[in-house]
Formats: C-alpha cells, sequence, structure tokens
C-alpha cells in the first residue's frame, strides 16, 4: 500500500506530550462528541461537533493554520504520487476531444480534463479528484504522447 501522507515534518513528541499531560480533557471530549453525534441529529450537532475539535485544537497549541498545512502536505504528496503515476503509464495514454472544446487525456490511474490554452488540467487519480495542477513539462508530455498514441 502506497503512503499518500508524508507526516516527516510533524511533531509527535508534542501531540505525545499533549496527550499524557490533557488526556482527561480530551476523553471527556471524545464523550461529548459521542453523545452529541447519538442524541441531537440535525444540523446543530455538526455545529457543535466543529466548535468541539476546533475547541481542542486551540486547546493544544496548534493553530488552524497548522491543521491546514498538514491537509496541504498530504493532497500536494498526492498531487506528486499522480505525477509519478503519469511517468509510468504515458505509453497507454489516450486523448479524447470533447464536443465543448475540452479535451480529457486517460491512463489506468490517471485522467487529466482541461481546456487547451488554460495552462491548468483537473486532475482525477484512482478515480478520486485531487484539484487542479498547472500544466508543466511532465503534464504536457503526457498529453503530447496521449494525442500521439492516438485518440480514444
Amino acid at each position: 500500500m502506497q503512503n499518500y501522507f508524508d507526516f516527516s515534518g510533524y511533531d509527535w513528541d508534542a501531540w505525545s506530550t499533549f496527550l499524557q499531560d490533557h488526556w482527561l480533557v480530551l476523553v471527556i471530549a471524545l464523550v461529548v462528541l459521542l453523545f452529541i453525534i447519538r442524541v441531537v441529529k440535525t444540523f446543530v450537532k455538526w455545529a457543535l461537533v466543529l466548535v468541539i475539535v476546533v475547541g481542542i485544537v486551540a486547546y493544544s497549541g496548534y493553530t488552524l493554520d497548522d491543521v491546514k498545512s498538514i491537509g496541504t502536505q498530504a493532497i500536494d504528496s498526492l498531487k506528486q504520487e499522480a505525477v509519478s503515476a503519469m511517468a509510468g503509464e504515458v505509453e497507454k495514454a489516450t486523448f479524447t476531444s470533447n464536443s465543448d472544446g475540452s479535451f480529457t487525456v486517460k491512463t489506468e490511474n490517471l485522467e487529466l480534463s482541461g481546456v487547451p490554452g488554460s495552462g491548468e488540467v483537473s486532475v482525477k487519480f484512482h478515480g478520486k479528484s485531487v484539484g487542479t495542477m498547472k500544466i508543466d513539462s511532465t503534464i504536457q508530455a503526457l498529453i503530447d504522447q496521449a494525442k500521439a498514441n492516438g485518440k480514444a
């Protein structure tokens, strides 16, 4: 199984110390969350869950920017996996011109969709969207090779 998340820059000692020092607060928060999820059945439930999670993150000393950066690192790692997959699947890539002027390039694990001249493509890796990427030399080479392979 491939690892899509790189937490090498993550301070596990800080989290370990935090968990040891504040385990009681976390257990109480978990019990409250489970109670809310089981009992409250409206939008209020998810608002309360969000407030508690944000409270725990704030209480831990990490900022929301820190949490966002972890998510950004995970997405960047997944995008890098997609780019690596491009190199191995370029011979089997197919190019399709869509009726709306857009194009689609498909390989076994990857799908790129874009509009000529836009400078970016939407990327799906293993059927899941990983966002958009700027068309760099690697992506342009995949598009060109897919065109050379023939249209689907």
